[in-house]
């Protein structure tokens, strides 16, 4: 099989909107209210106060993390990084998740611990302070929401500042219950359910962004319906070496070898075709590579088994 016949034709990745100013507005929202809830925390003694502070300075850290993975991104390829910064994007989607999983199981633990060691509380100030959190936390989440359902980066930071919202609303609903009771376990008790909550609401955003950093198929495009594309193109006889994966958060990429006997079908032809994997399967960025199988000799890339 001859290899001297490349096709490489490029789609366009889909346009993302820029949001720089949402994350430097989330960053700094976000580092005011963490150091006055933490001023607060102490004032009151509230152990709960303390720990979503903490919390939240570890989002704050998380969106820093989202900010420059998208700056990274935008970044050109180089002669090292041959296809730029972009998995960046999928690197901080994933160690958003993983940040998110770990501090809410520290603040499970620390709700187990006060479980059978109470401790009590300004109700009353740990309530308004926390109401305060949940629009601090809100408003940011906002910032983000147009962009979760394009871009995992991008819905990493909304998934932080969102169950943060939720953390905040459990934290008033102790503080409240509090003041009317006097039930201190309440506390920890809201911690828990508030915990599995978001646990379970992010356990989808840690399976992608573990699938993508793995180069997995992204979700969304249809391995088979792809396969089934490319055969079915004029005077292609067989395909092989097929893959997909994620080169960011937003962008996918695709390489693979079809065999022609009719020989090489032209750049228009080649053009046409990864214009029809952007547009019906969201591959931005294809590869292909033509055989003509006129020899004996076999691509030693053709059997499924072989990377």
């Amino acid at each position: 099989m001859s290899h001297d016949h490349h096709g490489h034709a490029h789609g366009q990745p889909a346009a993302t909107a820029d949001f720089g100013r949402a994350f430097a507005i989330g960053i700094g929202l976000n580092l005011a209210y963490v150091i006055a809830e933490a001023g607060y925390g102490l004032a009151a003694g509230s152990l709960a106060l303390l720990a979503d502070a903490g919390h939240n300075l570890g989002d704050v850290l998380g969106l820093g993390l989202s900010w420059g993975a998208a700056m990274l991104g935008r970044r050109g390829p180089s002669t090292r990084f041959t296809y730029g910064f972009r998995s960046s994007t999928i690197l901080a989607a994933l160690a958003n998740a993983l940040i998110l999983l770990v501090v809410t199981g520290g603040i499970a633990w620390e709700a187990l611990w006060r479980l059978s060691h109470p401790v009590a509380v300004a109700g009353g100030l740990v309530a308004l302070v926390a109401a305060i959190g949940i629009s601090v936390n809100g408003a940011t989440a906002l910032l983000f929401a147009r962009g979760r359902g394009v871009d995992l980066n991008i819905r990493s930071a909304f998934a932080h500042m969102a169950a943060d919202a939720l953390i905040a609303l459990g934290v008033v609903a102790a503080g409240v219950a509090i003041m009317s009771t006097g039930w201190h376990w309440l506390d920890p008790a809201v911690g828990l359910v508030v915990s599995a909550t978001i646990v379970y609401g992010t356990w989808d955003l840690v399976r992608q962004a573990l699938s993508l950093a793995l180069d997995a198929v992204p979700q969304g495009v249809d391995a088979d319906a792809v396969r089934a594309h490319l055969l079915a193109q004029p005077g292609v006889a067989a395909l092989h070496d097929l893959h997909i994966w994620g080169m960011s958060t937003t962008e996918t990429a695709l390489t693979c070898h079809l065999v022609m006997p009719g020989g090489h079908p032209g750049d228009a032809a080649l053009s046409r075709v990864a214009h029809e994997l952007e547009h019906r399967f969201g591959i931005h960025h294809a590869t292909i590579q033509i055989e003509i199988g006129d020899s004996d000799a076999v691509c030693a890339l053709t059997p499924e088994h072989v990377v």
